[in-house]
């Protein structure tokens, strides 16, 4: 089933709009605007953006039983729900004018889903719902790109209430995920043989994408992607090298939720990040959680998503 059906397939409404960055991309962009218990359109409900993490889509947010899956739990206590979709992943996967064959749609990495897809969603949302501010919740690359867009797109970063962060990712310098360590070792694999495994497992990314994490592997500090040349750096950034982003920048609140023993978001990562943090309003470590269980783990309800809705709440 795609997110669509899955949606009306527990009983959910839903709506899918198509939305069109700067650079061209169209995005599959899916709304649950209200739950089952609460089904008055008309009144303006508290907008919350789910955007999910690398290799999967806006479904991991409902491939649960509604009872333990974020998107519907939101939907019932009352929430707007929007579920965004990265470009290159299964339902964002069209382009103004670039074929979906072609090498030049391939050619990006979380640089761009930063610097145009989240923009282009957030502010999608903003305008269609007429709220100003919405709360953003973000797992694994989907808190990458928050980072990167909140401290250095000021406007986008302003229309964000808070912005809660699931196993998040930033510097990789202590990861031991073997997929890291795969495209750290094997580069020249992934140049020739990657692209066929990814658009099968399980909803596709970029092999540009790929290199840019394996580019940070053993760096403390998260930076834009090197397009392998001095020149090539400067045609991208004025500069001979790809810059560093700083999350100091960042005036957003933010809470954050890590696992300690997650093998991508190592918690000696998570400390360098969380000391950059300017706007920190609350942080736990679950001690028995890895980087997938804040999507399909058991008690997420408990450890995590209960705590986003409280922390919500309390906002009002």
């Amino acid at each position: 089933m795609n997110i669509s059906q899955i949606i009306s397939y527990w009983g959910y409404p839903g709506e899918v709009h198509d939305v069109v960055t700067e650079d061209g991309y169209i995005l599959g962009l899916y709304r649950i605007p209200y739950g089952k218990a609460n089904n008055d359109n008309s009144a303006q409900k508290l907008v919350v953006y789910l955007q999910h993490g690398l290799l999967t889509s806006g479904s991991s947010w409902i491939s649960n039983l509604p009872n333990n899956s974020l998107g519907f739990i939101l939907a019932d206590a009352g929430y707007d729900v929007w579920l965004g979709n990265s470009r290159g992943t299964t339902w964002s996967r069209k382009h103004l004018y670039l074929k979906t064959n072609s090498k030049e749609f391939w050619a990006f990495s979380f640089d761009e889903m930063a610097k145009y897809d989240l923009p282009a969603s957030i502010d999608f949302i903003v305008k269609h719902t007429g709220q100003k501010e919405i709360f953003y919740v973000g797992h694994s690359q989907g808190t990458t790109i928050a980072f990167i867009t909140f401290s250095t797109i000021p406007k986008i970063a302003e229309k964000v209430k808070i912005f809660f962060a699931l196993a998040p990712l930033f510097s990789i310098k202590y990861s031991n995920s073997p997929l890291i360590k795969m495209a750290y070792k094997w580069k020249s694999v992934i140049k020739s043989r990657v692209d066929v495994y990814m658009s099968h497992n399980p909803a596709g990314t970029s092999v540009q994408n790929m290199l840019h994490w394996s580019q940070l592997f053993n760096s403390s500090r998260l930076r834009a992607f090197d397009w392998g040349s001095p020149v090539l750096n400067w045609m991208h950034f004025n500069q001979t090298t790809s810059p560093f982003y700083n999350v100091t920048c960042m005036n957003v609140s933010t809470s954050t939720w890590n696992g300690a023993r997650d093998v991508l978001a190592d918690p000696q990562d998570i400390n360098n990040l969380l000391s950059e943090i300017t706007n920190h309003i609350y942080h736990k470590t679950i001690s028995s959680y890895n980087h997938i269980d804040f999507l399909f783990g058991l008690d997420v309800y408990h450890q995590v998503y209960r705590e986003i809705i409280d922390i919500i709440q309390g906002t009002l």
